[in-house]
Parts: structure tokens; sequence; C-alpha cells
């Protein structure tokens, strides 16, 4: 068994596979984590240098060609958009920066600069040819965002890349969303735990048993801002401009790294009801954890027992 870590995407990555040969495991994860730093030039929304971050200066552009990975991309996160009832969408990214810029000042951001960035948001302001493989955007300071999804697509990439190494038994963690591939010698599957809402120790008291599935975790444990008493996670509601203030803990499971990613965020934004039918609709399951009046409440997809 080996294990490899590094920080990539602003987060720790690590990547577990079994092998028979050490030296050839070394030269296997430098592979794996320079795909994991090419979709970072890339996809990354902190680096002026990345694809999308270039793109942010050609706002004003028609017809912008962009590399065949990064239009792939945006066509499932428009698909992604518009399954999730527009609440996961990358071109949040206007008010992804407000927020970081605002949480660096510390402070909160005003009224008029939420509603500027979202004049910004939406694929109303992004024009997509299919058949040039270009966008055009039609308005200057729109951005794109691809946080909710790149890092479980990444986690996907490199499961895939292992098989074709001949290496099945693996698990790669990119910082919570989960992909992995056959169960460890000896056991039914690899045991993943859930944090729960409002304590980063407190973890939920059943494990999950997964293999050759995805599974990703999104809440405000980790990241949040408190303004007026009032938490409000990192995962932004396109619908309001703020951040989700509901206390809730998501955790999806499915098959695909990337569409675990983003249905953890849709999830954790819709209402409860509207996340069960969403999970469903896309042949996933979720376990949803709330933080009501200081106890836990959990909501679940029918399906989802069979995990624990």
């Amino acid at each position: 068994r080996f294990q490899f870590s590094e920080n990539k995407m602003g987060s720790p990555f690590s990547i577990t596979f079994y092998h028979t040969d050490s030296a050839e495991a070394v030269s296997l994860a430098k592979e794996c984590f320079s795909i994991v730093d090419s979709l970072n030039n890339i996809f990354s929304d902190y680096s002026s240098e990345s694809e999308v971050g270039r793109l942010a200066l050609q706002a004003t552009q028609t017809d912008i060609k962009v590399s065949d990975e990064l239009f792939s991309m945006i066509i499932k996160s428009k698909e992604a958009w518009e399954r999730s009832g527009k609440t996961f969408d990358i071109t949040i990214g206007a008010l992804t920066q407000l927020w970081r810029k605002a949480k660096t000042e510390k402070r909160f951001p005003s009224e008029a600069e939420i509603r500027a960035a979202k004049e910004l948001t939406g694929f109303k302001n992004l024009i997509i040819n299919q058949r040039s493989k270009t966008i055009s955007f039609k308005k200057p300071g729109v951005r794109l965002d691809f946080g909710g999804i790149i890092p479980g697509y990444a986690a996907q990439r490199i499961i895939d890349l292992l098989k074709t190494k001949n290496i099945n038994i693996a698990l790669v963690d990119a910082s919570g969303d989960i992909v992995m591939g056959d169960a460890p010698p000896g056991k039914d599957g690899w045991t993943i735990g859930i944090n729960l809402p409002g304590n980063e120790n407190e973890i939920w008291d059943k494990k999950l048993e997964l293999k050759n599935f995805a599974v990703s975790t999104s809440g405000d444990v980790y990241r949040y801002t408190i303004h007026n008493g009032i938490k409000y996670s990192h995962i932004i509601d396109p619908a309001t401009g703020y951040g989700v203030t509901s206390q809730r803990n998501v955790t999806v499971v499915t098959k695909n790294g990337a569409e675990a990613d983003w249905l953890a965020t849709a999830c954790s934004i819709l209402p409860i009801k509207k996340a069960l039918a969403l999970a469903k609709k896309q042949h996933a399951a979720v376990f949803i954890a709330t933080l009501n009046n200081g106890k836990i409440v959990t909501y679940k997809s029918k399906s989802f027992d069979k995990f624990f």
C-alpha cells in the first residue's frame, strides 16, 4: 500500500494505491500529480496565468478560442446548471472574487457590491458556440469558477489513469472529493467517515463502505464567514449572492467524481425536498445532516443506507 499526498488546487490532495514495486509507484504518483497540475493550469481562478485566469482578462472579446478540455467542462457545467435548477453555476466567479476580497480585507460585502456581482452571474452572460468551440462574454467582468466540479473531476481522472496501468485498488481524495476503485485486500470497501455540521472534529457514528464509487461532501465546517451572528458558508447561492446559511452538511455518492462534486454543491443550496429529488433523478444517493436549534437532523435517499 502506497500513499502520496501533496498540496494541489489549494488543498491536500492524496492518492492511495497498491503496487508491487516502490520505484514504479513513485513514478506513477508523479505522473498523477502532473495531471492535477495540468488541470490546475487550465481551471484555477486563483491564478491570472491559468487559462480561466486569462479568460477573465479577455472578457470584452468575442469568439474566444478555448482548449478542448475547458470547452468540454463548460458544456458539462451548463448541463449541471440546468439540471440543478441553476444552483450549481460556474459563472458565479464575480461573486466568488468579491467574497474572497472582502474576507482578505476583513469586511462584509455591501448590498450594492452583491447586486453588481450578481449582474455578472448566470449563463445568460455567456455565449457558447458549439461549432467553433468558442465562447463570448456579453459583459466585461464575467468570471468563471470551476471550484465546485474540478476537484471531483481531477480525482476521477486519476482513478481512470490508474486503471489503464492495471492499478484497480486505489483511492483519490481531492480534499473531500473522493473517487475509489476496487476494495483494499481483505476488505469489502474503503471506509469513509462523514463530518457533521457545526464541528470539524465530529464524525457521524455510521461509516460508509464503498468501492468503485465517488463520494463528495460539502458544508460549512472549515470555510465560512460570521457576520451579525449569522454563519455564511463558502458555498454561494447564485440566486441571493450570499453564502448559504442553513448549516448543512451534504454527502453525495454516485459513480462519477465530477458529478458527485457538483451535486454536493447543488444539494447544499436547494431546499431539502428538491435536493433529494435531484439526487434521485441523477441516480445518486444523498445524505443531508442539518443543525436545527443545536440538534442534528438528518435526511437521506432511500438508497443511501446500503452504503453504511
